[in-house]
């Protein structure tokens, strides 16, 4: 099939937040994660949440009345040093748990404060034959 465009990057991941948890998303995405707040539009920092940006990743956590959290659907995040990824999220109180079943990564689920499902994982090295 041909077509006349083609995709180039995933430019953001959006997720549901609650009004008024933009400093729970702060404490998160900037201080555990390391990500860097960038500001929002006028016209659409009207309508509350907060963007984040590191690593060629960009959040954006926008406000709906009636936030559920997603429990299933996630951003897969590619990281390095997956390991002390782990450690930092379990010393702020964030489950890790460590998932096995996609083959070529290692890889662990957890979640922000407000419970949105988050994949973090790390390629495995490639085996360079002797």
């Amino acid at each position: 099939m041909t077509t006349d465009f083609r995709l180039e990057r995933l430019h953001h991941v959006q997720l549901d937040i609650p009004a008024g948890a933009e400093d729970e998303c702060r404490a998160f995405w900037g201080d555990v994660l390391g990500m860097t707040e960038v500001a929002k539009p006028p016209v659409l920092a009207a309508r509350g949440g907060c963007w984040f940006r590191g690593g060629g990743l960009e959040v954006h956590l926008g406000v709906t009345p009636d936030f559920r959290p997603s429990l299933k659907g996630h951003p897969g995040i590619q990281v390095s040093a997956l390991d002390a990824l782990a450690r930092r999220l379990a010393e702020h109180g964030h489950e890790v748990v460590w998932d096995d079943d996609l083959p070529g990564h290692r890889r662990f689920h957890s979640s922000d404060r407000l419970g949105n499902r988050l994949e973090f994982l790390e390629p495995l090295p490639v085996a360079t034959g002797a």
